[in-house]
């Protein structure tokens, strides 16, 4: 019903005759496409999210759980962790001022 009415739409605004009708395939063909990137791409990132997750797990201190919420505050990689500010990480839920201090000796 939308699609019906932004193709009426551009048909006014651009004086052209479209018929509703051919839009509807196309948007319809460009919306099944990109349903399959989409998988593709959501599994991709799943998959790069654990790796990541596991990788900060190496750090001294770092478990499973500190390490995705390390992960689902911005820190990807260990660097990020090694180089951030005490201030920042301490705001991360279920990291401590003792966590802190073990990352702060990797610098």
């Amino acid at each position: 019903m939308i699609s019906k009415f932004l193709s009426k739409l551009k048909s006014i605004l651009f004086k052209s005759a479209v018929t509703p009708e051919t839009p509807l395939k196309k948007e319809k063909k460009v919306v099944k496409s990109t349903k399959t990137k989409t998988k593709t791409k959501t599994k991709a990132k799943a998959a790069n999210s654990k790796k990541n997750i596991e990788t900060l797990t190496t750090l001294p201190g770092v478990g499973a759980k500190s390490a995705k919420a390390l992960y689902e505050a911005g820190f990807k990689t260990t660097k990020a962790v090694i180089a951030a500010d005490e201030k920042d990480l301490l705001a991360v839920s279920g990291v401590g001022i003792n966590l802190v201090k073990k990352l702060k000796k990797l610098k």
